[in-house]
Parts: C-alpha cells; structure tokens; sequence
C-alpha cells in the first residue's frame, strides 16, 4: 500500500490520505461515496452488498440526525457540558468507523439529511459555505455519489407504510444503530398513507435530481428493480463507478433479508382497485 499523511481538514488532525492505496486500483478512484436515496428502496440491501466487498468502506446512515447521539456514544465522543457533541470529533469518528482498510467511506443519506450535513459542515468550514461539494469534498476528500431509486412507486409507498407501522426497517443487519427492533404491531391497511407516501417519493426523488442537476453531479443511477433481479451485477457496476476493483475471491454477499410478502402484494392490489 502507499500511503501520504496530511492534516485532517475536519478536525485538525493527521490523516492518511490512501492515494492510489492498491496496484489493483485504478489512480483515479474515490475517496468516499454517499448512497443517496429515499426509505424503502433497498438502501440497507446495497449497503451490506457495498461493505462485503471489502473495498467500499463501511457504509452507515451516520448522518441521520435521530442517530447521530447514538453512534457518538458507541465511538465513545465526548459530550460537551450541554449533551451535546463536537461535529469535528463525529465526523473524525465517522470517517475511522466507515472506512475499508484502503482508507475509502461510504455512507447513505436520505432526502433532507443532506441538507444537514452541509450545514454542519458551514460552520466548520465558513470559507465554502453555501457550496455543497467543495464541503463534501473538504471534508470527504474526492467523493461520488449514487442515486439509489425505486422505478415501482406504489410498492415503495406500501413498503414504507408497514415500515412506519411496524418499526421494522430492515432484517438481518450489518451493524446499523436502529432500525430492526420493531414494536410489535401488526401492520393494517391504510389508503391515505399509501398515498401520503407515494407523493413524498416523488417530492423527495424530484428533490434529489433537482440537487444533483444544481450542482452540476452526475450520479451513478441504480434502480432497486435492478438491484433485486441481480445484486452482484449491480454492486460490481458501482464498484467500477468508484474506481474500486472486486478483490481475487472475494465474494459480494448479501447480509440482509427481503421484508415483502403476500400482503404487500395485497395492499398494492386493493390501492389500486379503490382507487379506481
């Protein structure tokens, strides 16, 4: 591995900074990567499938505000006199929790927590504030993004209702802070908040291209269509986006379980038919 060390832009502190870090990789490979993406369209999937090659970081909702207090206890952050924490000492952390040995992060980031992040990070950096990549990339050095998005709207809305309901975002696991415990109830049938659901999607997936095309990003387009049909095709053509190779025998393994069932099925078909 090569390796240079330099100053942390975030927190003040040395770093490694992994250029061209393996022979296998090309020189123009990433330093971090978001999964940005709305509820339901198998953004736990993908991360699990990303973290199991082994190259593509570790990647976490880090950035989810709710959890933010619950990562900073696990990595052990000091509390300020108020509970609060230092977001040069969380992101330090995030970036030591979510990188691969090559040195490269991935994180996931839903519609509005972006929003968060570059406001955090304004206040660290006032010289680019206002500028979303140039904090991203101050702070997560060279970074892509990937639009994870959900062709099937309806399924997707009736998906994230059951999840609401149920508390249940996902089985199996890959270390998340949240999410997988439930609160055991049973989930019921509800067509306003099927349709609540759906108009967020289209808000929300508006939202994002309208925020890639304002920043001049060209993102990597995965459907959930896609990835459900062939996880490791998907997962090696994000790989090739990052500049990542697929190590020799390494295998991309899925580390969560499907959560759809017949009453999906159920719900979609009784949508449609009362609503004519």
């Amino acid at each position: 591995m090569v390796a240079s060390i330099r100053r942390n832009p975030i927190a003040g502190r040395a770093w490694v900074r992994w250029d061209a870090v393996m022979p296998s990789e090309p020189a123009d490979r990433v330093d971090s990567y978001f999964v940005c993406a709305t509820p339901r369209t198998g953004s736990s999937l993908l991360l699990g499938l990303l973290e199991s090659t082994g190259v593509a970081g570790r990647p976490q909702a880090y950035f989810r505000a709710p959890d933010e207090p619950l990562w900073a206890d696990r990595w052990r952050i000091p509390r300020t006199a108020g509970g609060g924490f230092d977001y040069t000492d969380y992101v330090h952390a995030a970036l030591t929790a979510g990188r691969t040995d090559n040195g490269v992060f991935g994180a996931k980031l839903m519609w509005g927590t972006m929003d968060e992040v570059v406001r955090k990070l304004a206040a660290v950096h006032p010289d680019v504030a206002g500028h979303d990549v140039a904090l991203l990339e101050r702070a997560f050095g060279r970074t892509r993004f990937v639009h994870l998005r959900r062709d099937d709207v309806l399924a997707q809305a009736v998906s994230w209702l059951r999840a609401e309901q149920t508390a249940t975002w996902f089985v199996g696991g890959n270390g998340e802070i949240s999410g997988s415990a439930g609160n055991g109830r049973a989930p019921r049938f509800d067509a306003d908040g099927i349709r609540h659901f759906v108009d967020v999607i289209n808000e929300h997936d508006a939202a994002w291209e309208a925020w890639f095309t304002s920043r001049g990003i060209a993102p990597y387009v995965v459907r959930y269509e896609e990835l459900d049909r062939d996880m490791v095709t998907t997962t090696r053509g994000i790989l090739d986006f990052l500049g990542l190779r697929l190590p020799p025998g390494r295998t991309v393994a899925a580390r969560h379980r499907r959560q759809a069932d017949d009453l999906n099925q159920q719900w979609i078909t009784r949508y449609r038919a009362e609503q004519g």
